[in-house]
């Protein structure tokens, strides 16, 4: 606890010159705009730091790569992760998750994989492959 939270809820203020606007409104605006501020720290964390290609027809390909995968980092979270882990940054779905070891076994004419099980996040990973799975095909 924090001399500026009260009752456990953080108190936080914005200044705006904007008028006859209820106030809601403006506090919708706003964050908004701190989740917009979120998605450049991701897209940044995901490639789009520097452009590594000397070629622009190259560097327009590096971006609609960046673009998939941000786009897969947003719907990730939502489809596939709950909880704490919904709220992690690409940089640690890096290093708990996108990296995890895992064996291609084939049974019974069936792939599955296998994960290493002194991995620290397997069953975070296993159950979002088990969200996936249960949602409606589409079409």
């Amino acid at each position: 606890m924090r001399i500026t939270d009260a009752d456990g809820l953080r108190l936080t203020a914005f200044a705006t010159n904007t008028t006859s606007v209820p106030i809601a409104a403006l506090e919708l605006r706003h964050r908004q705009r701190a989740r917009a501020e979120d998605r450049i720290r991701a897209a940044r964390a995901t490639g789009l730091r520097n452009l590594p290609l000397h070629d622009t027809a190259q560097n327009q390909i590096w971006l609609e790569i960046v673009q998939i995968a941000l786009d897969l980092l947003a719907w990730m979270p939502m489809l596939a992760l709950t909880g704490e882990t919904r709220r992690w940054e690409p940089r640690r779905l890096r290093l708990r998750l996108f990296s995890a070891a895992a064996q291609i076994v084939t049974t019974a004419r069936r792939r599955h994989l296998r994960f290493a099980r002194h991995w620290p996040w397997t069953e975070v990973i296993t159950d979002a492959l088990a969200r996936l799975e249960a949602l409606p095909s589409p079409g």
